[in-house]
């Protein structure tokens, strides 16, 4: 019988759901982790020029089994484009980030792009011809630059949108008698204000969500 052919094993899908239910508590434990540390005296901050593939990379492969799973769609091009900022923590920020795009996507996928964001830019230009220009160019002193996850999920409703980075706040997430926790965007914010860069998200219910992290790549 075909159909029976096609279902996979109680074995293997009582494996694979054991193996979520782990991901999904090291991800809690390291959430832990990352907000006691934020909110020590001390940080261990470490500003440099890292090349954001690599960072971008590391998080598109610990979710690799997430996207297979739910049939998603990845598209990212890499490109070679460094920017100032503290990899841990940015790594941090963009798993988070991923997180939230594969948990409330159901079908269709995730695009992941790279662009300089600074205003000498043509704004007519695509993101390719941006990226080639930044990379031309090579002006790392003063650019800034935009690391956009874009989804074709649930999305965000109108509600929701403006609080969904206060802490604690457990906004509805389209799915009955679940919510958020409230505090991966909330560390996402302070993270990104600690080192200086920005995190703007925008969204419709219904149409998906994007959120941008601009990196103001400057040694100043």
């Amino acid at each position: 019988d075909a159909d029976c052919a096609d279902e996979e094993p109680s074995y293997l899908l009582h494996e694979r759901q054991k193996q979520q239910e782990l991901f999904r508590i090291e991800q809690y434990v390291d959430m832990a982790l990352q907000y006691t540390r934020l909110g020590s005296d001390t940080n261990d901050f470490v500003i440099q020029k890292i090349p954001l593939d690599e960072v971008i990379k590391l998080s598109i492969h610990k979710y690799a089994k997430q996207f297979i799973h739910k049939k998603l769609r990845l598209s990212y091009i890499p490109h070679d484009i460094m920017a100032v900022t503290d990899k841990k923590w940015l790594s941090f920020v963009i798993d988070q980030l991923l997180s939230n795009a594969v948990k409330y996507t159901k079908q269709g996928g995730v695009t992941i792009s790279v662009v300089p964001t600074n205003a000498d830019v043509n704004e007519s230009k695509t993101e390719e011809e941006k990226i080639s220009w930044y990379e031309r160019t090579c002006h790392t002193d003063n650019e800034s630059i935009s690391i956009k996850i874009e989804d074709t999920g649930i999305g965000i409703s109108a509600q929701d949108l403006p609080r969904i980075c206060e802490k604690g706040y457990t906004g509805y997430n389209g799915h009955a008698d679940q919510y958020s926790t409230g505090i991966g965007l909330y560390l996402c914010r302070e993270i990104l204000d600690k080192l200086g860069h920005k995190l703007v998200i925008t969204s419709e219910q219904g149409n998906g969500t994007k959120a941008e992290i601009i990196l103001f790549n400057s040694l100043s």
